[in-house]
């Protein structure tokens, strides 16, 4: 195990311990099996019993937290749909605030997305689940989901009560996924936000202002806490904006190169613990 002394001498450090620590989840703080490890699951119980907050901050809804559940402490608290839900861990994922795509919005992006990227196809997440088109990428954690075609998906009726729309997902066979971000950045931004995290050609859509980075933001402003206070971890495109907001920040070493560009740090991989070492270390300094 890497002790505090080669912590310091490997991965660079801030000059003080911060006051919280965001991480994404899948490529950062999970292993690749979507497992926590020991050690992990120790350095995080050590940071909040130092007083240092943990946020999770994640792309995954809230019904996928439950490799994460039992590891939250204090405030109890996680960001999930990239932004787009603060969800309470302590009460089986209630979700405590929500910053929704509007049905129209929704529906200009797959317009625009349609026009320009022919054979895309579409997913709605909704606080309550998933629906998605015939020909969408099954997805085996959601069995039970809807399927119908994405105007039905987000038409008036859709949800029951008016359940709102967290995220669009849009999928593509063929293209390149970092150029079908930025063509369906071109084509739509002006109707919501894009990002990625999946290896495939696979888009997040949120609402207009809808980031990890502008709901942490909130978050940090309830409790008095500055950017300049906050550490964060990630390793996909969907982290970029926290990681450039956060004081200082760590791109996993098994980061997508833009955020290897973007961070001020690089640590470890996922899989050998990248958060846990740098946490080890930053309790050092306490």
């Amino acid at each position: 195990m890497t002790d505090a002394a080669d912590t310091f001498r490997r991965v660079p450090l801030p000059a003080r311990p911060p006051r919280l620590i965001a991480t994404d989840l899948d490529g950062t703080l999970l292993r690749d099996d979507k497992s926590v490890s020991e050690r992990t699951i120790a350095a995080l119980a050590a940071a909040e019993k130092a007083g240092v907050e943990v946020f999770f901050v994640t792309g995954r809804p809230a019904r996928w937290m439950d490799v994460v559940s039992d590891h939250v402490h204090g405030h109890g608290l996680a960001i999930c749909a990239n932004g787009a839900a603060v969800v309470d861990l302590h009460s089986g994922g209630t979700l405590v605030e929500v910053r929704e795509l509007t049905r129209q919005a929704a529906m200009a992006v797959v317009t625009a997305l349609r026009d320009v990227a022919p054979g895309v196809t579409f997913a709605v997440e909704r606080a309550g689940g998933i629906s998605y088109e015939p020909a969408y990428p099954p997805i085996v954690e959601d069995v039970g989901s809807g399927v119908a075609p994405v105007g039905k998906l987000l038409g008036e009726d859709a949800a029951p009560g008016g359940e709102p729309v967290l995220k669009l997902l849009a999928h593509h066979t063929a293209l390149d996924p970092d150029a079908f971000l930025q063509l369906a950045r071109r084509a739509a931004g002006d109707f919501a936000e894009f990002t990625r995290s999946s290896p495939s050609a696979l888009l997040e859509v949120s609402g207009r202002g809808v980031s990890k980075a502008s709901t942490l933001a909130l978050c940090c402003a309830e409790r008095g806490i500055s950017p300049a206070e906050v550490v964060a971890f990630g390793d996909m495109p969907n982290d970029l904006q926290m990681l450039t907001w956060a004081g200082t920040s760590y791109a996993m070493a098994n980061a997508h190169p833009a955020v290897t560009a973007a961070t001020t740090h690089a640590t470890w991989s996922n899989e050998a613990d990248g958060v846990a070492v740098v946490i080890e270390g930053l309790l050092a300094l306490h």
